[in-house]
Parts: structure tokens; sequence; C-alpha cells
């Protein structure tokens, strides 16, 4: 056990002895979706991201709907998919963008929200495109413990995501180098057979 669990477990002990709480997901958050725009009035020269269906921005446009550390879900394409936007960026009418209260940390919730993706995704219709009812999600039940365990929750994580980031830029580097090397020894020049 780590030094951070037996935090989080005495404050649990000490901050909430009866148990943690759990509301369904519509208790404790506003969940609205974006307002669409289409790709003619996109453009690489706009400022803002647009996020659509997909994981990754569908363009980019000059005003902003969405402020900076936004939990989306998306609705339509890859509908399920849990994101956190940390500019301010367009959410198109294909995403849920959620708002917690006061009671929840926002990356703690998206925290939550993302341990449970698989789950919401598989709420999804067989439509086609495949999409994500709101009544799905409102009732899903998110934990509430106090802030202050939240916050250590959040600080654990995020440490874990930072050192999976850096992980994975070792990992590419050095599948880098392996093909490189891996040129170099095997570029054997023809004339050396002759």
């Amino acid at each position: 056990m780590t030094t951070r669990q037996s935090k989080i477990e005495k404050l649990i002990a000490e901050l909430c002895p009866k148990g943690v709480e759990f509301k369904d997901l519509g208790e404790c958050a506003s969940i609205k979706r974006g307002r669409r725009v289409t790709k003619s009035e996109l453009s690489p020269e706009k400022r803002y991201p647009v996020y659509s269906g997909g994981v990754t921005p569908m363009g980019y446009f000059e005003k902003h709907n969405q402020h900076v550390n936004t939990i989306t879900v998306v609705k339509y394409g890859t509908a399920g998919f849990v994101n956190f936007i940390t500019e301010d960026f367009w959410a198109n009418d294909v995403c849920y963008c959620i708002k917690p209260s006061d009671a929840l940390n926002n990356r703690y919730l998206f925290f939550v929200l993302k341990s449970k993706q698989d789950f919401i995704q598989s709420q999804a219709t067989n439509a086609i495109p495949a999409h994500l009812p709101i009544e799905a999600i409102l009732s899903i039940k998110i934990p509430i413990p106090p802030v202050a365990i939240q916050e250590e929750i959040v600080k654990i994580l995020d440490s874990f995501t930072e050192l999976e980031a850096e992980l994975e830029a070792e990992l590419e580097a050095r599948k880098k180098q392996y093909e490189y090397y891996r040129g170099k020894l095997l570029a054997f020049n023809e004339r050396e057979r002759e």
C-alpha cells in the first residue's frame, strides 16, 4: 500500500465513516449538447478546435462555446468516448458537455466517467450511425466522496497520466532508434557481394 493510498483511506475513515454517497450523473452535473457548425464554416486558419463525433477536432472555427477543462461525451460517431478538453473549443451538436456541481471536482468526475467509458459505449444504439441517448448517461452512478478525497484521487491519477505520457514518448523514441539501427545494420551495399 502506498502512502497516497493510506492517506485516502484515512480521509475516507475520517470524513465519510458511513461510506461514500452515490448520485445519478443527472443529479450532480448538468449535461448539454453542443451547437452545430458545418464543415464549410471551418478552416485551418481559424482559432478554436471543433469537437464533434470523433476523438480529435474536426476542424477550426472562429468562436468557442465551451471553456478550458470541459468534459465531453460523444453522442454520435465514436459514441460514448469520454474526453477532457484542455482549451477553449466549439462543441458541435453531436457531443455532450458535462459540468459538475460544486460537490464534484471537474477532473475527478472526468476520471470517474473515463473509468466507465466501456459501459457508456455499450449504451449506444445499433443505429447507423450509432448514437448515445442522453437518458443512457443521466442515470450513471457517481461516487461523491468529500472534495478533499476527490482532490487526492486526482493528484494520484494525474501523476499516473503524466508517467504514461512519458513512457509512450520513450517507447516512440526507442522505436525510431531501433528502426534507424535496423536500417543501418541491414543496408548492405550491393557491390560487397561482387
